[in-house]
């Protein structure tokens, strides 16, 4: 059976709902395996075996919110805070511009000494950078009001904002006092500005395997450009601290899943969990994005693993191009990513 779903779906036929669970749901080696050969053959055919480098600048760790699965949530008092100048955040997007990354991803938590009154902290950030920066930028600012969104879209050409799942009920117990149907229309808003987006989910949270089917589809119900799982990590100071991360298989067979369902899409393996080796498995699961490479000694944090490597000099293109390189890949040219953000902007 799940062969013949593998097959099919090679030939071109579409996965329905209740395959994509079936697959998901698979246990034996030989199956998990021959799934992992097939997202792997599919990013092959529309990317061959080159894979995009993304820097990541988290640019302030104050926020209002108050996430229960996150490290940086307004009652936390265990980590570490910091607001980064426009100067510090330019000298760090100049590093990896030198670095060779293909996009900048500039994060921060919804921070009101960038948004209040007026958002113009934000968006001198964001058109500072541009300006110095001739790179593809990302912006994962949170939720924005539809007339600041639209002078974003005239700088980056990114917005990355996660729901972490589509189960509403889940979605209040994880954002707390958030809507979540004003965070769906932000995207569907930037969409309609001509902005590529971000979606993605955690994993390990509380959802389901049904819920997780639903939000591969729903990602691409919205148009999402960009789609991407992420295996929770229990956070010091936070009201799920006490929970425990999914196996790394589980996010292995849902970036395949994700492949399977989103085949031209760039589907990310982050550096933030496990270092070097979850990196190499993600990738051979069909990933073809290595996000949150972050400077050495730049003073900047990451999300999940907020140290992981960065004072070691690990998360760079130069340290992680040998292990890309021994599964059979490689880093892409600029060219193919700046190719692919003008195909996806036409296809829009």
């Amino acid at each position: 059976m799940i062969r013949s779903i593998l097959e099919r779906v090679l030939k071109g036929k579409k996965l329905t709902r209740r395959e994509a669970l079936y697959l998901l749901k698979a246990r034996d080696p030989k199956d998990i395996f021959a799934l992992f050969s097939t997202a792997h053959e599919l990013r092959a055919r529309y990317f061959e075996n080159s894979v995009f480098a993304y820097g990541f600048i988290y640019f302030t760790t104050h926020c209002e919110n108050s996430c229960t699965f996150c490290y940086y949530r307004k009652p936390n008092s265990n980590c570490q805070r910091y607001r980064k100048t426009p100067e510090e955040i330019i000298r760090q997007a100049e590093k990896l511009k030198e670095s060779g990354v293909h996009l900048i991803d500039l994060t921060s938590g919804e921070d009101p000494r960038f948004f209040k009154p007026d958002y113009s902290g934000l968006l001198f950030i964001l058109s500072s950078v541009k300006e110095t920066i001739d790179l593809p930028l990302m912006a994962s600012p949170g939720v924005l009001p539809k007339l600041v969104l639209k002078k974003v879209s005239e700088i980056v050409d990114w917005y990355a904002l996660y729901q972490e799942t589509h189960n509403r009920e889940l979605f209040s117990k994880l954002r707390i006092n958030q809507d979540y149907d004003k965070r769906m229309k932000a995207k569907l808003l930037a969409i309609g500005m001509g902005l590529l987006i971000e979606e993605g989910i955690l994993l390990g949270v509380g959802e389901s395997e049904e819920d997780r089917i639903n939000s591969f589809f729903t990602m691409r119900d919205i148009g999402a450009d960009q789609v991407r799982v992420m295996g929770f990590v229990p956070q010091q100071g936070t009201p799920m601290e006490q929970n425990i991360s999914p196996p790394i298989l589980d996010e292995m067979k849902s970036i395949a899943l994700l492949r399977l369902i989103h085949p031209d899409k760039l589907i990310p393996a982050s550096f933030d969990i496990d270092g070097l080796k979850g990196l190499q498995l993600r990738l051979l699961a069909g990933a073809n994005v290595i996000t949150s490479l972050i400077p050495q000694t730049s003073g900047l944090l990451g999300v999940a693993a907020s140290d992981l490597g960065i004072n070691q000099g690990i998360r760079s293109i130069q340290a992680i191009k040998p292990y890309v390189e021994s599964i059979g890949l490689k880093i892409a040219t600029i060219h193919q990513y700046n190719e692919f953000i003008q195909q996806r902007k036409r296809s829009s």
